[in-house]
């Protein structure tokens, strides 16, 4: 019988902390619950944890520095943001920090329930399918390892890529030369449709652009293809 995974709850509000753990623990994963950000680091970067849901305004360090931090230090964890700061500006930070999903508060239960479900499920296919004979991407003297978000830049800069990031560029490299709509790209790195923006989208493309593009201002291998989506090149070709 395997484990039951592991979630970290990141969160001062002691109240509601514990009842998210409860509910969680309900479910049968297994729960660590911590109330500041040095503390949530720690235990990220630890690597014990196999989703942690993470609040934004904490002590010590903010959700933002901790998820900020943790990704620039090799940590691959989804996070999902849970927190009262919910305009479209703290939800496209929270993407920027490397965030996964992004829930404000007040939220119901049972939508938190199954955002950590689909996640978690989202997660186990990801890993699956990154270990097979395509594990990673090789373009332009860049490359993307899928099984460890791992990637290696073409001045020779290591990137560590977040979830999101992997599961969109392993999406575009699969329909290469193809035009991929946003809308095909969101259900493949989310699985529903948590952010109707297309900024959402977006944004992730502008951030592969700057860890990949010699000149992200002119792309090569990350083409917008306007009112559509995007399509990937792999050998390189001029701004479309």
């Amino acid at each position: 019988m395997s484990e039951p995974r592991s979630i970290l709850v990141a969160d001062d509000e002691v109240n509601l902390a514990r009842g998210i753990a409860e509910n969680l623990a309900a479910e049968g994963y297994r729960v660590t619950v911590v109330g500041d950000g040095e503390r949530a680091l720690a235990e990220i970067l630890s690597g014990h944890h196999d989703l942690v849901v993470l609040d934004v305004m904490m002590p010590k360090l903010d959700g933002f520095t901790v998820c900020e931090r943790a990704r620039r230090q090799g940590a691959v964890t989804p996070v999902l943001f849970l927190t009262a700061k919910g305009e479209v500006e703290d939800r496209i930070r929270g993407l920027e920090a490397g965030g996964d999903d992004y829930l404000p508060k007040p939220f119901h239960l049972q939508e938190l329930l199954l955002r950590v479900r689909v996640i978690l499920r989202r997660w186990s296919w990801y890993a699956q399918a990154a270990g097979g004979a395509e594990a990673a991407l090789e373009f332009g003297g860049n490359r993307i390892d899928f099984a460890t978000f791992q990637g290696r830049s073409f001045d020779g800069r290591e990137q560590a890529l977040t979830q999101k990031e992997a599961l969109i560029a392993k999406a575009l490299a699969e329909r290469a030369g193809e035009v991929v709509s946003r809308e095909e790209l969101l259900e493949r790195a989310w699985g529903y449709e948590i952010y109707p923006s297309s900024r959402t989208i977006d944004n992730f493309i502008l951030r592969l652009r700057k860890r990949f593009e010699p000149d992200p201002e002119r792309p090569r291998f990350f083409h917008t293809v306007r009112g559509v989506g995007y399509r990937f090149t792999p050998a390189g070709e001029g701004t479309r």
